[in-house]
């Protein structure tokens, strides 16, 4: 069977491929939900890695939910209510969970259409990178439903209350200009130029020290839900730790020394 999430590791960068360009990479599927949240578990554990890359084979990042498996009330969407529920806790949900809690940073290298729990999706990670096919759709009551990955809570984050309702109520696709304008992504290049720019990128992330970078992802997400005298407390302990590194020593000492550094995690 071919593997629905490809994982290939490049020295300290990791590319996770949703390998499903059959269904447009939908991730409603029980087994490409399963293998992101096991991905993400494996590159949480790994310290070799300091970046992934997060990508779909084919010409769309991701459709969300699969319309035939709607249509037909299998996979995610069979039995009554309870059921649906429980099914949305145990898959998609998971995702979202797991990718949230990924302790690397993530990019998101926005190949086509990202749209429902796919647009969701690359809200999950830091960074995104768009193709100038790439569009992003909260199209969730164009299907008569609501988002059920944490749509609601990603989104105003991301772009703002005004602009994340006026998605969210339209329904309507953004453009990769667009989704420029309105700070969903952090640059636009052309199809050809997607991974290698993604690449370029893991590889500027990657040659810092990997212990610190957590700790500055896990900040960047403590803060947005936190009071600041609280993540100034957190901060100072982290700050405490970093000290204590070899990593810190090496890059003070490559500074005054004026020479590349190299991190090993210590």
């Amino acid at each position: 069977m071919t593997e629905k999430l490809l994982y290939e590791q490049d020295g300290h960068v990791v590319t996770l491929t949703f390998n499903m360009p059959e269904t447009r990479n939908a991730l409603t599927d029980h087994d490409l939900c399963s293998a992101i949240v096991e991905a993400m578990g494996r590159i949480s554990r790994d310290q070799s890695v300091r970046c992934a890359i997060v990508t779909g084979a084919g010409k769309a990042f991701s459709s969300g939910g699969n319309l035939k498996h709607m249509k037909e009330k299998v996979e995610t969407f069979a039995g009554d209510a309870v059921a649906v529920k429980d099914s949305y806790r145990l898959g998609i949900q998971r995702v979202a969970r797991a990718m949230w809690e990924c302790e690397v940073p993530l990019i998101a290298a926005v190949n086509g259409p990202a749209y429902g729990a796919g647009c969701d999706t690359t809200f999950l990670c830091d960074i995104r990178i768009a193709s100038t096919t790439a569009t992003f759709a909260e199209n969730f009551v164009r299907v008569g439903l609501i988002s059920g990955d944490g749509g609601a809570w990603l989104l105003p984050r991301q772009v703002g209350l005004s602009r994340a309702a006026e998605m969210t109520f339209t329904a309507e696709p953004v453009d990769a200009e667009t989704a420029l304008a309105w700070g969903i992504v952090s640059r636009v290049v052309e199809p050809e130029a997607l991974l290698p720019a993604a690449r370029e990128l893991a590889g500027k992330i990657a040659k810092n020290p990997p212990r610190q970078l957590r700790m500055a992802k896990r900040l960047l997400r403590e803060g947005l839900n936190t009071r600041l005298d609280s993540l100034l407390e957190l901060a100072a302990a982290y700050q405490g730790a970093c000290h204590q590194t070899e990593d810190h020593d090496e890059a003070v000492d490559s500074l005054l020394e004026r020479r590349e550094a190299v991190f090993r995690g210590a």
